[in-house]
């Protein structure tokens, strides 16, 4: 079982504070993972507390796109654990990588690899705004977990079918409207930088949700 805890979002649940941007923590009985940092790391640190997870506990951080609403939480987090590795889409900019490279171990990742045991980043995808994404690996199929999924939901979903039927997605979905590639989701929960959640919800009653800090989602 691969657990999933919204750290950061636009919404909130009671005892946690919404503020605009993403961040995701998962939890695969091996290791911990972070994925983005929201852009306040304070809030983001304080999120973690209340779960009681240790940012010393996280071995590897994916950081799916370079907006501020994303990575503004990594500094941060690098002072909290010097030890992290962290994977970084190529094109992000050089700067930014070598100030990363000071405090951290960095991967570059430009092709599909596998960041952790059954865990697989979908490599970088997109035009102008470059991105990726993760895909998450049960025994009964996979779920797409997304930044704010800016190449589009089809070349999304397009590369997670490497690793098999897709059950779920998790995350923002920013502005498509190809909600025909929902479908065959048993589990839709969007949230920050979702343009389209009402029709998203109309379209899918019982498999949506919207996805707030402190929710937690137990993937099977």
């Amino acid at each position: 079982m691969l657990r999933l805890t919204v750290l950061y979002d636009n919404e909130a649940y009671p005892g946690f504070t919404g503020s605009w941007g993403f961040s995701a923590l998962l939890e695969t009985g091996r290791e911990i993972l972070l994925f983005d940092t929201g852009w306040d790391g304070t809030l983001l640190l304080k999120h973690m507390e209340k779960i009681g997870i240790s940012p010393a506990c996280i071995s590897k951080l994916v950081l799916s796109h370079q907006h501020w609403d994303h990575i503004g939480g990594l500094p941060e987090i690098l002072q909290a654990n010097p030890g992290l590795t962290v994977y970084v889409p190529s094109s992000f900019s050089e700067k930014l990588k070598r100030e990363i490279k000071k405090r951290a171990d960095l991967v570059e990742v430009k092709e599909a690899l596998e960041i952790s045991n059954g865990i697989w980043s979908t490599g970088e995808l997109g035009d102008k705004i470059k991105e990726q994404s993760l895909v998450l690996g049960t025994e009964n199929g996979s779920y797409v977990l997304t930044g704010c999924a800016h190449p589009g939901i089809d070349a999304i979903m397009d590369a997670a079918l490497c690793y098999g039927d897709t059950k779920g997605i998790i995350g923002g979905l920013h502005d498509s409207d190809r909600f025909e590639r929902l479908k065959d989701m048993e589990l839709i929960a969007a949230g920050h930088c979702t343009t389209h959640k009402e029709k998203i919800k109309d379209a899918f009653p019982s498999k949506y949700m919207e996805t707030r800090a402190g929710m937690r989602f137990e993937l099977q």
